[in-house]
């Protein structure tokens, strides 16, 4: 069946969604995830460089290349600090063409209160970048899992969980 009709479980959700949408429809969540969006970018562009300097649709595409010029600190940093605020990270370094992404995408179901949290930390984080570089290079610090060595994770990949003996 799956490979018949694709992901059947991810259609019936996104179907469901579109359904519990009634009269406001798809254009109404779409609007609201675009202002999201340029909200977010019309928040942060002192703080961050914006490879594209316009309105931009669901997403916005940050830049922390300023913050890696001047302090040191990545967009694997901040992405990385954003956990011990307790934010999902964005999707980083994508567009590949974009030196040192963040793309992020609110949804339309965003409030304006977390909304201004997220803009407030990532302009904490921008602050304490400048201030102390090296919280951003320690995070997560407050995570059961500190920060892992991805090149030795790439290169000797353990992918069977073994129990502690």
């Amino acid at each position: 069946m799956g490979a018949f009709n694709g992901n059947f479980g991810a259609l019936v959700r996104a179907y469901s969604y579109i359904r519990t949408l009634g009269d406001v429809g798809t254009a109404q969540v779409s609007e609201d995830a675009v202002i999201n969006a340029n909200y977010i970018l019309s928040q942060l562009r002192d703080h961050y460089d914006l490879p594209y300097d316009r309105h931009c649709m669901h997403e916005v595409v940050l830049s922390a290349s300023n913050i890696k010029r001047d302090h040191g600190a990545t967009a694997l940093d901040v992405a990385k600090w954003l956990i011990d605020y307790g934010i999902h990270p964005p999707t980083m370094y994508f567009p590949l063409i974009v030196d040192e992404a963040l793309t992020i995408e609110p949804t339309e179901t965003e409030t304006r209160e977390t909304l201004d949290q997220f803009i407030e930390v990532m302009k904490t984080i921008a602050r304490e970048a400048a201030e102390d570089p090296e919280l951003l290079h320690d995070a997560p610090h407050d995570t059961p899992n500190t920060r892992l060595d991805e090149a030795r994770a790439a290169r000797q990949p353990e992918l069977r969980w073994r129990a502690p003996a």
